[in-house]
């Protein structure tokens, strides 16, 4: 079941040699990725959901930080050329989220669970049933089998800006006090689980992120003009979400509380500028205003300032992210520009408001 990786990963930081820093904690309360002072020992950390956008960037941050971990997800043929990728204090574990008996060997001897294996919209709208078989009974049976063994490991959650509901009525941002709302299968799994995990006698937190685009282009869907165009939107670099996640092993003030992860002030934005400079990088361009609507929808900006005093993890602009998808794109996006106008008129089809 379990594969260790091969290839030996690139080093942004200092090579801690399977050991984590610890002497920004003694002076701030955070490990930061800069201080290079005393060290203690590394953990044994599973990630579900490893080979997904947040997943990928977490894998990386704790192999970096000197972690050993435990990648778990479903077996293909790209996961496979992907973990030959990864440093030799990785191993691949491959299984079903749902099914206890590929989710009890992958918990064994772990010091720490990050829970990232989720669906997502649209899919966990279009296939609603699914989604919760893996939301909310693979949550379920992860709790399970992590409670089970003689040293139960601590407990990350991902969960979704979006559990705060309709919010654009109300003065920004949002706090971790705020109340909270299920508007779809999505945010109402989010919510059960978070519950289940509150509940599990496990050491938790649960790490409420704000939209976090992966660095590559996102594949035209309706739901883009579900979205108001004036809709407050913030967003968070992939490389940001798996640093924070990888900080919280080494802030044991995260432990039994809820946490708002985005980018920032330089993050926050309107839904029409995080969409029409998605679209510009890809070379479609900006879509008119009467293809969107106009009724709420379940975004928002983020306090964050406590986040990022104790996680130290927010480093790239909301000009940087989308450089940064640029890049992913590559020079796709300029053998596509000729295509513009075919794609716009594709695109906007899609959209039932015209």
């Amino acid at each position: 079941m379990f594969a260790g990786g091969s290839a030996t990963p690139k080093r942004d930081g200092p090579n801690l040699s399977g050991r984590v820093l610890v002497a920004a904690i003694e002076q701030h309360g955070y490990y930061d990725g800069r201080f290079t002072g005393r060290i203690r020992d590394a953990m044994r950390i599973l990630v579900t959901g490893a080979f997904g956008n947040i997943g990928w960037s977490t894998v990386q941050e704790l192999s970096r930080q000197g972690h050993t971990v435990r990648c778990f997800g479903h077996r293909t043929r790209s996961r496979e050329r992907a973990g030959q990728t990864l440093g030799t204090n990785v191993e691949l574990a491959w299984g079903d989220i749902r099914l206890v008996e590929d989710l009890v060997p992958a918990v064994q001897e772990q010091d720490a669970i990050v829970h990232l294996a989720y669906v997502l919209p649209p899919e966990s709208e279009e296939h609603p049933d699914r989604a919760r078989a893996i939301n909310v009974i693979g949550t379920r049976v992860l709790i399970d089998a992590a409670r089970r063994t003689p040293r139960p490991p601590s407990f990350l959650f991902a969960s979704s800006f979006d559990v705060f509901g309709f919010t654009q009525d109300q003065p920004a941002p949002r706090r971790v006090v705020d109340p909270v709302q299920a508007t779809d299968h999505y945010s109402g799994h989010k919510l059960e689980c978070e519950e289940m995990v509150r509940a599990s006698g496990l050491a938790w937190t649960i790490f409420r992120f704000a939209d976090v685009p992966p660095l590559t282009a996102r594949q035209p869907h309706p739901i883009m003009f579900r979205i108001p165009l004036d809709t407050r939107f913030e967003v968070v670099h992939t490389r940001d979400a798996g640093l924070a996640i990888a900080n919280a092993f080494a802030a044991p003030e995260v432990w039994g509380k809820i946490w708002l992860i985005g980018g920032g002030r330089t993050c926050q934005v309107r839904y029409r500028d995080y969409l029409g400079r998605m679209l510009d990088v890809m070379g479609i361009g900006r879509l008119p205003d009467n293809a969107f609507g106009h009724e709420p929808y379940c975004t928002d900006w983020l306090d964050t300032e406590e986040s990022q005093r104790i996680l130290a993890y927010q480093r790239h602009s909301f000009e940087e992210v989308i450089d940064d998808v640029a890049r992913g794109i590559g020079v796709t996006r300029f053998l596509a520009r000729p295509f513009g106008p075919l794609v716009r008129r594709w695109i906007l089809r899609m959209s039932p408001y015209r």
